[in-house]
């Protein structure tokens, strides 16, 4: 969307592929997240913007090489897909990735694992306990959105300013699920999160009674749920649902193809290097790619 945006402010005409049926690409899942229903007004600008400047945008087409031939340039902003771990039994009905439990998919049960304790996995965590949201919800963004007001009464926010600070009393429902969050490293579950937001985070999901796990290898998945080792001790967490927030990969799989064409693209955001999320960082490199077009 910013190399898109970019290149028609600067006079190009630009067409956006898009494989699914709105843009957006992970932005649609981070709004579904309590907190962060701001996203929503990010597409909403983008959609604006690329409107206004008459970009083209196709959407539901999954090009390939051949429809690309009559572009004097190809950027390449497919994104990233989920990384499947190697544990015996992964295929098991009872494990769902990340995408479909955010997108509503898939629902969870009320006992889940979460294997993944990175940004993504305390985001689903975070969306899996919170008692108002329900799930696949997505956010407008609006002022008035439910789930913004349910944002707000969890965490005391008075908005009319009646009480002194803007602060009262907070709300808290019971979650509605138990929750493990686990990981592979030996270190604080979290240790890599923001240093001005990790904190909180691991606070909001400790009062709502996550349990975090660290050093955890997994052994297996079946009927009985999730077997794993922790600090050498076996444990068989008796879930309805696990969910794989184990990091991402590059979705790469035009490259070849261009290449074999000669067409040459230009790789950028998940497609380029699929770290944790981040989109300062997707919409800085996508806007330095299309200014030196």
């Amino acid at each position: 969307m910013a190399s898109a945006l970019t290149a028609a402010e600067r006079g190009h005409t630009v067409t956006l592929f898009d494989a699914a049926g709105e843009i957006g690409g992970q932005f649609n899942l981070a709004r579904r997240i309590p907190g962060k229903e701001e996203f929503a007004e990010t597409l909403r600008y983008f959609r604006t913007r690329l409107a206004q400047l008459g970009v083209k945008i196709e959407l539901n087409r999954r090009v390939g090489a051949a429809e690309l031939r009559d572009f004097d340039h190809v950027i390449l902003a497919t994104g990233i897909v989920p990384r499947t771990p190697s544990i015996p039994g992964i295929d098991h009905d009872k494990v769902a990735s990340y995408v479909d439990i955010v997108e509503g998919r898939k629902v969870a049960g009320r006992r889940v694992a979460i294997i993944g304790a990175g940004g993504i996995g305390f985001d689903v965590a975070e969306f899996l306990t919170d008692a108002d949201a329900p799930d696949g919800h997505a956010s407008d963004g609006r002022a008035d959105d439910p789930a913004i007001a349910a944002f707000r009464d969890e965490w005391g926010i008075d908005v009319e300013l009646t009480k002194r600070g803007g602060l009262r009393p907070p709300h808290e429902n019971p979650p509605p699920r138990q929750l493990w969050l686990l990981q592979r490293k030996t270190e604080k579950v979290g240790a890599g999160l923001a240093k001005t937001t990790g904190w909180i985070r691991r606070t909001l999901l400790k009062r709502r009674g996550v349990s975090m796990l660290s050093g955890a290898e997994y052994e297996k998945i079946d009927d009985s749920g999730l077997h794993l080792k922790v600090d050498g001790e076996p444990l068989l967490l008796d879930v309805d649902t696990i969910v794989i927030c184990a990091g991402q990969e590059p979705r790469r799989e035009l490259v070849a193809d261009l290449e074999a064409a000669g067409i040459k693209a230009k790789l950028i955001g998940g497609a380029d290097v699929a770290v944790e999320l981040d989109a300062k960082r997707a919409i800085d490199q996508g806007t330095r790619v299309a200014l030196e077009l």
